[in-house]
């Protein structure tokens, strides 16, 4: 008698998976979904990156923008002018300012949520195509494989 014990690892792999039969599928086509995959997270990308360069340019130009708009108030407070007439002056800019940087604020999120949404829509039409992509190959694939005797 042998007293060698069994390992694990000491089994036919051939015969455990003899019985289990893989469908052909095609490679080809596979492969093409992984491109138009790839081809939808690029285009998906270039419309983030050039959304986020649009709204980095117009926050550039409104902050242009606010410093002409405040160097304009400086250079009217240097004027000599009744204490009343600068308060007035000065409350006024404010209100603008408060206005101008609510509406800024409301663009650049507006910018910057029509950036996601396009990218977005890009992703869920890719997603949705590869769904019936995929619905097409299994039911293709499912049809002209027949089961074994």
């Amino acid at each position: 008698m042998s007293d060698a014990r069994h390992s694990f690892f000491d089994f036919d792999v051939t015969k455990m998976f003899a019985d289990f039969r893989f469908r052909p599928f095609d490679v080809e086509a596979v492969w093409t979904a992984q491109r138009r995959n790839i081809e939808a997270l690029s285009q998906a990308n270039q419309l983030a990156v050039e959304g986020a360069h649009a709204v980095a340019k117009r926050h550039i130009e409104m902050t242009q923008q606010t410093l002409e708009d405040w160097s304009a108030l400086m250079r009217e407070m240097t004027q000599p002018v009744s204490t009343e007439d600068r308060i007035a002056k000065h409350t006024e800019y404010t209100k603008k300012a408060i206005d101008k940087g609510l509406n800024h604020g409301r663009e650049i999120t507006m910018m910057a949520a029509k950036t996601g949404t396009d990218a977005a829509e890009v992703l869920q039409k890719r997603a949705t195509e590869g769904l019936d992509e995929m619905r097409a190959f299994t039911c293709k694939n499912g049809a002209t494989t027949t089961t074994p005797v």
